[in-house]
């Protein structure tokens, strides 16, 4: 089921309502992300006000899921003792069907029952699971085919999978909470998963030798053929009505297989007639024409295969990220009244976090968008209006001081980067025209711009020349190295109020235009591309990127007082019992929960939150400086190779070799190294046309060799729609023209066999004509319709990460020794011995699409 956005505080109050001092606690499963964190510390700062209990279960990956299910989830439903509840997964289980996983459903059980545990769901990742969308309530994990479709909708106030305002939380389900894309996007899913719910089994595999059959069956008249039902017809009564007949599915619900009903209104009509017997009246003349079951069966065949097509393809489009959960928490707090301004910064922390880590419209990947100024990264349009939204938000709970005003909207004009307080109790947001430097505000000028993930690439810095370049453009905007190697806030005031104006001159002659906002933006009530700065008085000034960079950091290296060991706590080797097999261990939980509470706690609302986020800086300078030295290396020797349809890198060597095993760490230097070489691919002239737009480079590959367990972390990155893949074009025209020559000779049997039955069935030509014609329209639609899904470029250009299914389609055709537990789809370990053969085998796959 899916709560529209419409009505996202509906659930809420309901739980509020219900709720009473014997009540079990929520339980909160937490990813190990930022935005997932924003948004734990929005929902807990809720149920805190409302004196709701509730308990926080963080969850590193699939393996995590499935033991929280069976130690935490089950243990709650009242079929095994418990009392219902709730239970939030924020950024957890959005792709598979949680049902499963969870283990709330036994596949014995004829009837099948939650036991009162509703799971509400909001993940930013695509594409959904549709049995947690549009079903949720009953079937859960069980092919569609055998599922009672009056099942889905046996709960009020749902219809087909859409929670309204008569939904009351009893019995429990999946519910999924709508940011717009399911109400907006995924309506011909919604139709063709409720079709094929609603329509009887039927066995397509013989559909073709029934066609090579049909002509000798119909010159004899004496053979005899299994209908569509599962009955033996004779072709001479083939007008006669079959009797009504019941099915009874593996799960023990019965579905209507009623072929009159199908007769009469094609497959979908409601007013067809349910007689269990046939009538003995004299048929009316268009009652003795009815068709045949065996055009029945085709027809129905080709309609099922429509609709497979159709979630087939909403599946193998490969991942994309939605809005962040963050700012749809700070939605459902702002429904609610209780939105201020601790919560809004959050929600803009976890929006600004997304960039960070690559996570785009189109998967994990270097952002289409890049080019802009400012903030602007995933997202595109839809990215930006959040971000508007926000900005608006920021005007609304912290207007102007009226003696502050005019020296705080000159600095604005200005374009000063603001470094603190207006006061010793100032505590408000504020805009800012942010440059896109890293850690400006706690990193000397230099510094903060030699490990920019948007500057560094752009400038070639892993080169001597490029660091020259650097150097020259300090000099033409009139910064000394002595100024520009002092923290940033010790600079000449002078220089911090001009950088802005001779960033926007001198920067473009470097190809650096999206470097800081336009001119325009400032004077702009839009401020588009402005960032977000807070300041805690005197303690601290920080920048949502800034809070984003260290709490990401805090996550993927680990707590800040293990900085100078951190190394030392790995995770374990995989147990003696997964060794022997050749089968890769399960990480322990244990050995991340000391990073999940430090970044925790860092996003405290209390007056401590800075101090603790100042104190794990110098972790997340150590990482970058890491990401700056091991690119750089990567760079500078040619280690990065071109395959058939990606780039690969490994990095097995150098000090900081044990820091990328960190699946979070290895994206981020995997997103530098793809920034890079797009921008030398795009210097080349190294690019192919696409549609009206240009796009410049392959997707990368990256593994990370992990000594202590033997194995390589392994994340596959695309281009956020600035991608080309080669071998998944060069499949898909391979694929067009089959198909082409397929449709080619089936006219081609269709017309040589209609010729024949004509002759044969004069009767009968008109009713079987009409019967072909609908048959030929359906199957021409269908492959229309497979014809424009091959183009994914099709409905919104944009090439999508699909090495999560790449991945997938490797392991299963070979025998390489393969673990994939993270969320992330992209991310996989493969065993040290198996890297060789698994890397060959994707080669060959079509990892964006």
């Amino acid at each position: 089921m899916y709560l529209p956005r419409q009505l996202i505080s509906h659930l809420y109050l309901q739980l509020l309502r219900s709720h009473h001092p014997l009540s079990p606690p929520v339980l909160i499963l937490v990813a190990l992300e930022p935005d997932a964190l924003c948004a734990c510390r929005i929902l807990t700062a809720l149920l805190k006000r409302d004196y709701i209990p509730h308990k926080i279960q963080p969850v590193a990956g699939y393996g995590d899921l499935s033991r929280a299910g069976e130690e935490l989830v089950r243990p709650m439903q009242t079929t095994n003792g418990g009392s219902g509840g709730v239970v939030i997964c924020l950024g957890v289980g959005g792709l598979v069907d949680l049902g499963e996983i969870l283990a709330l459903s036994n596949p014995e059980d004829e009837v099948e029952d939650m036991g009162g545990v509703e799971i509400w769901v909001f993940d930013a990742r695509r594409p959904w699971n549709l049995g947690n969308v549009f079903g949720g309530l009953a079937g859960m994990g069980q092919p569609m085919a055998e599922i009672d479709p009056n099942a889905r909708r046996r709960g009020r106030g749902v219809d087909k999978g859409c929670i309204t305002s008569a939904y009351t939380s009893k019995n429990g389900g999946i519910i999924v909470y709508d940011d717009g894309d399911i109400e907006e996007e995924l309506r011909n899913e919604r139709e063709a998963y409720y079709a094929l719910l609603e329509m009887p089994e039927v066995d397509d595999d013989d559909d073709d030798a029934s066609d090579d059959g049909s002509e000798d069956e119909t010159q004899t008249g004496s053979k005899k053929r299994k209908s569509w039902s599962g009955r033996e017809d004779d072709e001479d009564s083939e007008g006669d009505e079959p009797p009504h007949q019941r099915r009874r599915s593996n799960s023990g619900s019965s579905i209507a297989s009623t072929p009159t009903r199908q007769k009469k209104t094609g497959i979908n009509s409601s007013n067809s007639s349910r007689s269990a017997t046939p009538t003995t009246d004299s048929p009316s003349p268009a009652e003795a024409k009815q068709p045949s079951a065996r055009s029945l069966k085709k027809r129905l065949i080709n309609l099922k295969r429509r609709h497979d097509s159709v979630l087939q393809s909403y599946y193998s489009s490969g991942t994309s990220y939605s809005e962040p959960i963050s700012s749809l928490i700070y939605s459902l707090a702002s429904e609610l009244g209780r939105d201020d301004n601790d919560l809004l910064w959050l929600a803009i922390v976890g929006v600004s976090s997304l960039e960070l880590s690559g996570r785009t419209m189109t998967g994990v990947g270097i952002s289409n968008t890049s080019e802009s100024g400012g903030s602007a990264g995933w997202g595109g349009q839809r990215g930006e209006h959040i971000r508007q939204i926000l900005r608006d938000e920021v005007h609304r709970l912290n207007p102007p001081d009226p003696l502050e005003s005019n020296r705080d909207i000159r600095g604005e004009i200005n374009g000063v980067i603001p470094t603190t307080a207006r006061s010793p109790t100032d505590t408000s947001i504020r805009l800012s025209p942010e440059p896109r430097f890293l850690l400006v505000r706690h990193w000397s000028l230099y510094e903060s711009m030699l490990h920019s993930p948007y500057l560094a690439p752009r400038l070639h810095v892993w080169t001597e020349n490029g660091r020259k370049r650097l150097h020259k453009l300090l000099a033409k905007m009139g910064i000394s190295l002595t100024q520009c190697h002092q923290y940033y806030t010790h600079m000449d005031m002078e220089l911090k109020r001009v950088l802005r104006s001779r960033l926007l001159k001198y920067a473009p002659m470097y190809g650096l235009d999206g470097l800081v906002p336009s001119e325009g933006s400032s004077s702009a009530s839009a401020r588009e591309g402005w960032g977000f700065v807070r300041c805690w008085g005197w303690k601290a000034c920080l920048s949502a990127t800034d809070v984003g960079v260290i709490v990401g950091a805090m996550l993927e290296v680990g707590p800040h007082e293990t900085l100078a060991s951190w190394d030392s706590k790995r995770l374990p080797r995989a147990r003696d019992d997964t060794e022997n097999s050749g089968i890769i261990g399960e990480s322990d939980l244990a050995s991340l929960l000391p990073r999940f509470w430090s970044a925790y706690d860092a996003l405290s609302l209390t007056s401590e939150s800075p101090t603790i986020l100042l104190e794990a800086l110098p972790l997340a300078q150590h990482l970058h400086r890491a990401i700056l030295r091991t690119g750089t290396s990567l760079l500078s020797k040619h280690q990065i190779r071109h395959l058939r349809a990606f780039r690969i890198a490994v990095v097995k060597d150098g000090p900081d070799v044990k820091l990328f095993t960190n699946p979070g760490a290895l994206t981020k230097l995997a997103l530098w190294i793809a920034e890079a070489i797009r921008v030398q691919e795009k210097e080349r002239g190294d690019s192919v046309k696409i549609g009206r737009k240009r796009a410049a480079g392959t997707p990368l590959v990256l593994a990370g060799l992990d000594e202590d367990r033997d194995l390589y972390v392994v994340v596959g990155t695309g281009g956020g729609g600035g991608v080309v893949d080669f071998a998944a074009m060069s499949k898909r025209q391979e694929e067009r023209k089959k198909k082409k020559e397929l449709k080619e000779k089936k006219q081609k049997e269709r017309s040589e066999r209609r010729s024949k039955r004509a002759a044969e069935r004069a009767e009968r030509e008109e009713e079987t004509g009409a019967e072909d014609e609908d048959s030929e329209e359906s199957e021409s639609s269908s492959e229309s319709e497979s014809e424009d899904e091959e183009d994914p470029r099709g409905k919104k250009h944009l090439l999508r990460n699909r090495f999560g299914i790449a991945f997938q389609e490797v392991v299963q055709e070979t025998n390489a020794r393969v673990r994939i537990d993270s969320f992330e789809h992209c991310v996989v370990e493969v065993q040290k011995d198996d890297l060789g053969g698994f890397l060959e085998a994707l080669s060959f796959r079509s990892v964006v699409g």
